[in-house]
């Protein structure tokens, strides 16, 4: 899916730059996952340790869905966008726009905590 090259507002907010800086940190949240995995496994921790897992899988989840989406869930809450040099940011004025921004970014949010619960609650229930 190519990306905008403008704000669509509850669509896309973010241009190249800030897509790649959110792929970025999904990768930095998956090999957080995993190394923290690993590490629970292989020094055999109670299985309840494991829930800890949410928290990277979440921000793997979070990054992968902003770069995914074109959308960054924290412009969508601050009513901005960027589509120039990271660091840049746009307000958007009008209140219907906020609106879908504020709604795009609560689903972002949603579906990041669906992904990693069912991570940590995976790995919960799996046997030493």
């Amino acid at each position: 899916m190519p990306s905008p090259d403008h704000y669509i507002p509850g669509v896309c907010n973010i241009g190249p730059a800030e897509i790649r800086r959110r792929m970025f940190s999904g990768w930095i949240g998956f090999i957080a996952t995993l190394a923290l995995a690993a590490v629970l496994f292989y020094y055999e921790n109670p299985p309840i340790w494991r829930l800890l897992l949410f928290l990277p899988a979440f921000q793997a989840a979070t990054g992968f869905l902003q770069g995914l989406y074109h959308f960054c869930l924290g412009f969508g809450f601050k009513a901005v966008f960027n589509f120039g040099e990271p660091g840049h940011l746009d307000s958007v004025t009008e209140a219907e726009f906020r609106k879908a921004d504020r709604k795009k970014a609560q689903k972002i949010l949603v579906e990041s905590a669906i992904v990693g619960a069912a991570v940590a609650l995976g790995t919960y229930f799996m046997p030493q």
